[in-house]
């Protein structure tokens, strides 16, 4: 017996909608036994989870500080999965992007004004931009496998700050701490609300990169562009559209916002450089981007979803003592729903019985036989 997919014809545009609810309402169903698994009272797991974080003005702060990478970096991911094209490497280009930009006040740190951070972010956006573009030209150029190409970038990214931070960028005065050097006032992301948090301006940045991305996408030609490229490069080629040039854009647009994201955190939550700057924000974008339905303003309210789930990870290792590889688990969980529930809307699923086995064929009677007979 083996199973088959057959696609169906039309997609229920009810359970399409219901997907993203019903995929975290299975993983709350399967974090509950995984927290029994563990030996831990389930509601009370669940409760520092999801609702603690929520119930105090600093944690919503902090809801917003994680949040703001996440909607970024998934916004950007948005407009290269639209298009067909894998990008599993932002978290090299949310490295790079935290590296060029940081450029600035570690080279000149005499230079303090008020252009100084948004020269910063522009710089951020560049190097997250020309680093996603090192796929992007290997695909149009080589027909190269993006999906490895960006995830090896990825590792490249991360060596490359490792060495800064304990190289030429270590901070003389921060002992044997491998760290760059603190930004200067100039050089910080200002607080949204000082007096309740210390959520940073870049969830305002992250929720206008949503709606203009929003924008172009659906009402714009070059929108227009990469949606039929994205779903029929064949048709797109027909209506005189490039692929070539449409991998390019995709890529450096979500690229840019990567970087961009990565230049906010280390000059916003951070405030330098050090070897750890992002919990694996490039990968878990990937989650929020399937978990908003490739929809910039649905990836809003994914994002601050996953991010729910970092803040109520660190409260659950806390309150119940659970590893953070619990954290990952929950994530993968929910990653894992989305594309099942997303499967079961498209596909459905059929269980195919092999043939019974041929009956053996009758000797055939020889005339010979007959004529004894």
């Amino acid at each position: 017996m083996r199973i088959e997919l057959i696609k169906r014809p039309q997609q229920s545009k009810l359970y399409s909608a219901l997907s993203p609810f019903l995929a975290f309402a299975l993983m709350v169903v399967a974090g509950a036994i995984v927290f029994a698994a563990l030996g831990k009272n389930p509601v009370a797991g669940l409760y520092a989870y999801f609702i603690e974080p929520l119930t105090e003005m600093w944690s919503l702060h902090e809801l917003a500080i994680k949040a703001a990478p996440l909607i970024l970096i998934a916004v950007g991911l948005s407009v290269c999965f639209q298009s067909n094209n894998w990008n599993i490497g932002a978290e090299g280009q949310f490295t790079l992007g935290a590296i060029v930009g940081s450029v600035i006040p570690l080279y000149f740190p005499d230079f303090q004004n008020w252009t100084v951070l948004p020269m910063m972010l522009v710089c951020g956006a560049i190097g997250g931009a020309l680093y996603a573009a090192i796929p992007a030209l290997l695909k149009a150029r080589f027909n190269t496998n993006e999906i490895l190409t960006s995830l090896m970038l990825v590792y490249v990214a991360q060596l490359v700050l490792d060495w800064l931070v304990r190289g030429p960028w270590r901070d003389p005065a921060a002992m044997s701490f491998p760290q760059a050097p603190a930004f200067h006032s100039w050089a910080i992301v200002p607080e949204l609300l000082p007096a309740s948090g210390r959520a940073n301006w870049g969830i305002v940045f992250a929720v206008i990169a949503a709606v203009a991305v929003w924008y172009m996408m659906s009402r714009t030609l070059k929108g227009f562009e990469v949606k039929v490229i994205g779903q029929s490069p064949r048709a797109g080629g027909f209506g005189g559209f490039s692929a070539t040039r449409t991998i390019i854009f995709a890529f450096l647009v979500s690229g840019a916002l990567a970087g961009l994201a990565g230049i906010v955190e280390v000059s916003g939550a951070i405030g330098r450089l050090q070897p750890q700057i992002s919990p694996g924000y490039g990968f878990a974008a990937i989650i929020v981007a399937f978990l908003g339905r490739l929809n910039p303003l649905g990836i809003v309210a994914a994002g601050l979803v996953l991010a729910l789930s970092y803040l109520g990870g660190e409260a659950a290792q806390i309150e119940i003592g659970v590893t953070d590889k619990t954290v990952r688990a929950f994530q993968g969980m929910l990653l894992f729903f989305v594309l099942a529930c997303d499967t079961l809307i498209h596909y459905q699923v059929r269980l195919v019985r092999p043939a019974p086995a041929a009956a053996p064929e009758k000797p055939v009677a020889t005339e010979a036989a007959h004529g004894h007979g």
